[in-house]
């Protein structure tokens, strides 16, 4: 089944390096494999829609300048819908400064730039964007733009049953009561430590923070675990669906990767507990390649590897 998914959110021109040891006190550290690519929460899940076959459209904001053509050109070649993205006068095309140590494990410090500066010329083409999609339809967003923007989006979704899949970064912009009717939420565990008050590192403490936001009125609270599986709480109960042993290469977007295969399984149909097997597996793949949109797996590998994931899922509570 194709359907809409409209990817809300940041954009951004990553520029990133692999180091040999990870930043410390050093004042000038070493790198190599320079790379520029595209980049953002929603420019990356807009990717994902377009490389599944849905009619992917990105809603988000860019400044005119070099680095707005960085980060959309991809996208539109891989035929990414661009006419919701807007451009800023006043700011320039947001940044992410990317470094890869040894272990994968990147750090990004990210200038937020056009992501920060809406207008409401640019919100209402946005909301235009929800309340004319073709459906069926579902709405990923992240809050690395505005909270005021993101928090109008969702209200408008909600008010025209768009289901909305929401990235919670960054978390300390969330307020609560905005997720009564969210069909999804995707935090990693330290994201998850901020909206629920309490440390979450462990899958029990992760089933604990995933009850309490469903609680919320979530539909399904998705707890992505540092060592790449997850914990997901549903009508249905509460699961671990454990990562494979992957050799990690670069984790630059399987956060993005996750919460942008967990909306497209949802809108195909997937029963919930399958639809967080393929998240699990699409976050897996990504890991294995160097970058975030250039690193992410064909479905095929995805749909084989989640019927392993999904093999492996096991009941935490009932």
């Amino acid at each position: 089944m194709t359907g809409t998914l409209l990817s809300l959110g940041s954009i951004n021109a990553d520029f990133q390096v692999r180091v040999d040891a990870p930043p410390g006190d050093a004042e000038t550290l070493q790198a190599h494999q320079f790379s520029r690519l595209p980049g953002g929460k929603a420019g990356n899940t807009a990717y994902l829609g377009a490389l599944f076959g849905m009619n992917s459209h990105l809603l988000g904001r860019v400044g005119d300048d070099e680095l707005a053509r960085q980060a959309l050109a991809p996208l539109r070649e891989a035929g990414v819908m661009l006419d919701g993205v807007t451009c800023s006068r006043n700011e320039s095309t947001a940044v992410s400064m990317i470094t890869v140590p040894p272990d994968g494990k990147k750090q990004i410090v990210l200038a937020g730039n056009a992501n920060e500066d809406w207008d409401e010329d640019a919100i209402a083409r946005m909301l235009s964007r929800i309340v004319e999609a073709p459906r069926p339809c579902y709405l990923v967003a992240d809050y690395e733009i505005p909270r005021e923007v993101v928090d109008r989006a969702l209200a408008c979704a909600l008010e025209h049953q768009v289901p909305v899949v929401l990235d919670p970064s960054f978390a300390a912009r969330i307020d609560l009561a905005r997720l009564e009717g969210i069909a999804a939420i995707t935090p990693n565990v330290e994201e998850a430590s901020t909206l629920v008050g309490s440390k979450v590192e462990t899958p029990e403490q992760a089933a604990d923070a995933a009850l309490r936001l469903r609680r919320h009125g979530v539909g399904l609270a998705c707890i992505k675990l540092s060592d790449g599986g997850a914990v997901v709480a549903g009508a249905d109960g509460v699961f671990h669906v454990p990562s494979a042993k992957m050799e990690v290469v670069d984790s630059t977007g399987a956060g993005d990767a996750f919460t942008g295969v967990l909306a497209i399984a949802l809108l195909k149909g997937l029963a919930p507990l399958d639809a967080v097997a393929w998240a699990v597996a699409a976050s897996d793949l990504a890991v294995t390649g160097y970058g975030s949109q250039p690193a992410y797996a064909a479905p095929e590998r995805v749909e084989e590897h989640a019927r392993q994931r999904r093999a492996q899922a096991r009941p935490l509570r009932d």
